[in-house]
């Protein structure tokens, strides 16, 4: 039996690349699917995504639909760390993050990944 190691997936881009975010959500769904413990790590606009009703749309043709990987990522146990810094400065509302989502930085996420190896991918 291979032990599994964690996952995170650092993602910078929103919706303004919604191919770029669609990729990143195939990898982190792929992961948490296969039973990795997996962290999205969001900065930059990709702070938004982690907002209720957000993260909607189909990038491409053949692209699975947003909601879709959203979904299959909570279900699957997937969670998203947001940074503080990011989404203070677009004064966004932290009641309305999706209930897989926290707040937190740097910190947090060492914190989460801990001393065993993490496989990381950043978009």
């Amino acid at each position: 039996m291979t032990m599994r190691g964690k996952a995170v997936i650092s993602l910078t881009t929103g919706l303004e690349d919604a191919e770029k975010v669609t990729v990143a959500f195939l990898v982190a769904v792929g992961a948490a699917e296969q039973g990795r413990p997996t962290l999205m790590f969001l900065t930059k606009e990709a702070v938004r995504l982690a907002l209720d009703g957000v993260a909607v749309g189909t990038a491409c043709a053949g692209c699975p639909p947003l909601t879709d990987l959203v979904r299959r990522f909570a279900d699957a146990g997937g969670t998203y760390l947001v940074c503080p810094i990011c989404f203070t400065a677009k004064q966004l509302d932290a009641e309305a993050l999706v209930k897989n989502a926290a707040l937190g930085g740097t910190i947090p996420l060492w914190e989460w990944i801990g001393d065993e190896p993490a496989t990381t991918f950043s978009y």
